[in-house]
Order: structure tokens, then sequence, then C-alpha cells
């Protein structure tokens, strides 16, 4: 335990909390946190943990196990209570009573390995999104992002290592280069080095926003993000950012699947989008345009080499074509004699 921090228990935090809360968010809101709440401290006291300056990444890791297989929440209620505590240990930093950094311990959400592989962001869905985007923001780096993110399927790393230099408008095309001494290392490191080729209305898109509001900062190295903001190069974090904030049906659709009040939720602030159950992060839009473009017909053996997978990931772990999807597919290709 910190010698900076001073003793609190968990009932008092939470009072502090909702307090403290009470004054930003819906009264319903409220309610909403202190039920989520209410079972982290009655895990606490069953626990023994009688002071939040004792609370460890490892206890955060017990309880979330307890909720997920004792208590069998589903994926979308498990997210809801994490948030929430994401939250609220964020608050007890702020008031020395939590190690600062411990609300970053919580991952969001996936309860199974199969969840996992199943979330991703749909074809129709990022049409959507992209429609919104093409309206309302146009050449934004949202926009940018965004639209790069789901016609590649890059990594997030990937897409924020970017150079304006390896953008290439006239060959419609992206350069990945592996600069781990300048911080932007590519996952499979030279191996992952490719050109990525671009369609048209992507590569206007990518022109617009460097010729009109691109901030022109560069980064430590003196080198000029294409993907930038008034700070400099746009930050993995920032990008997952721009991935839940969008992802969000209340944003690009106007509606809440969740049938809460879009204007009071406590998610609509774009600092807690995360929380969102619909929200998603940059990998669920990386997985949805490996399988749309698998559903399109591409070569298993392009989309690998496109993506940067090996084809037994990308069966594994990638592919979400059904079984007769994927023989139908097979069959376009059997010789009529």
């Amino acid at each position: 335990m910190s010698a900076n921090l001073d003793p609190l228990n968990p009932t008092t935090a939470k009072k502090m909390y909702l307090d403290e809360r009470s004054h930003e968010v819906a009264e319903a809101t409220l309610q909403s946190h202190a039920y989520r709440l209410k079972q982290f401290v009655q895990w606490c006291e069953q626990d023994g943990i009688d002071n939040m300056n004792d609370l460890s990444g490892r206890d955060i890791h017990r309880f979330r196990v307890k909720r997920r297989n004792e208590d069998e929440l589903a994926t979308a209620s498990m997210k809801s209570q994490l948030a929430t505590l994401r939250l609220f240990l964020r608050f007890c930093a702020s008031i020395d009573a939590v190690e600062p950094g411990l609300d970053e311990r919580i991952i969001l959400p996936t309860t199974t390995a199969k969840d996992a592989r199943e979330v991703l962001l749909p074809k129709d869905q990022a049409d959507e999104i992209l429609a919104y985007l093409e309206r309302f923001q146009y050449a934004t780096l949202e926009h940018a992002l965004i639209g790069v993110l789901w016609h590649t399927g890059l990594r997030v790393g990937a897409a924020v290592g970017l150079d304006n230099r390896d953008y290439d408008p006239d060959e419609q095309y992206l350069r990945l280069v592996h600069r781990p001494d300048e911080g932007t290392s590519l996952k499979n490191k030279i191996k992952s080095e490719r050109m990525v080729a671009l369609s048209s209305p992507i590569c206007d898109i990518l022109d617009d926003w460097l010729s009109i509001k691109h901030p022109g900062k560069v980064d430590e190295f003196d080198r000029t993000p294409l993907f930038a903001t008034s700070r400099g190069r746009l930050s993995r974090n920032r990008a997952r950012s721009i991935a839940y904030q969008f992802t969000r049906p209340c944003v690009y659709e106007n509606k809440c699947p969740h049938d809460r009040d879009i204007e009071t939720c406590e998610y609509r602030p774009t600092e807690y989008a995360y929380g969102c159950p619909s929200a998603l992060s940059p990998h669920p839009i990386r997985r949805g345009s490996i399988t749309y473009h698998l559903q399109s017909d591409t070569p298993e053996r392009v989309v690998s080499d496109r993506m940067d997978v090996g084809r037994d990931v990308l069966d594994r772990h990638y592919d979400q074509r059904t079984e007769r999807e994927k023989v139908n597919q097979r069959r376009r290709y059997i010789p009529d004699k």
C-alpha cells in the first residue's frame, strides 16, 4: 500500500462517489450505479476488504470472475457492471483512496473466448456509421480513421503509426513500415511491412483530410503522422475512444437498442462511450472487415496478405462465415465439366 493513500472503507467510498455523480447524471443513472456498486461493496465485505487502499488488480480480477461465473452475468450486463466500477475506481484514485491507474486494469468485457470471436462490426452497420460521418463529419480525423480501419482491416497500432509519406494518393496505397526505434512498431515486425491498396472513395477522404483538416503537427521524431491531433500523433487510446464513440447506435442512427434515454444515458458523453453495451473497440472493426472481405469472395490468400494474419489464425479467430456460405463460395470455383 502506498504511503500517499488515505484509508477509506468501500461503503463510504461508494457514498462519496454517488454524491459526486449526483450533480452530473440523471436520477435513474445514479440508481443504476448504486445497484452495481452495491454488488462490489458486498463482495468486498465478504472477502474481507475493508480498506480501499488495499485493493489490487488481482482483487479486481477475482471480482470479475465471481460475477461472471457464479452470478452468470450476460455479456452486456457484465460490461455495464465493469464500466461503472472503472468510473468508481477512477474517482477513488482522485481522492487518494486507491493507486492511480487501477481503473485501467479493468478489461471490458468479454466473458469467453467464444464471445470475443463473435464480436464484430457487420457490413451494414459499418455502412451506416460511414454514411453518418460522410454527412456530418466529412474528412475529419474520425471519418478518415474509421474509414481506413474498415476498408483495410488494419490493426489500430499499425494505423496510428502511419505517416503522411506512407500514403501515396496517386498509386492509391498505404505503406506499412516497422519503425520500433521511433515508437511505431508493427505486430509481426519486418514481416508486417507491406503495401495496402486503397479504393478511390477512401483516397478522396484522405486527400481532403490532409489538405483541409489535418493539423499539420509532427511527433517527437519530427515525423508528420497521417492521423494527427493538435498535440501530435494520434494515440492508440484516443483511436480506441473514437471507435467506441461512433459504434454506438445512438450516434449514427439516433436509437438506443438498450431502451435507455439517449439524452440522460450515462454513456452518452464521449469519455464514457466505452461503457455502452453496443460500443466496439477497433478490433471488432478489423474482424468485421476481414469477414466482409471473405464473404465478398476475396481469396483467403489475398485477405491473409492484406490484413497481415496467418491462414490458420484467419480461420480460427476472424472468419465468421457460416459453413453454408463457405461451401457455396467454393462451388463457384468448380468447373462445370
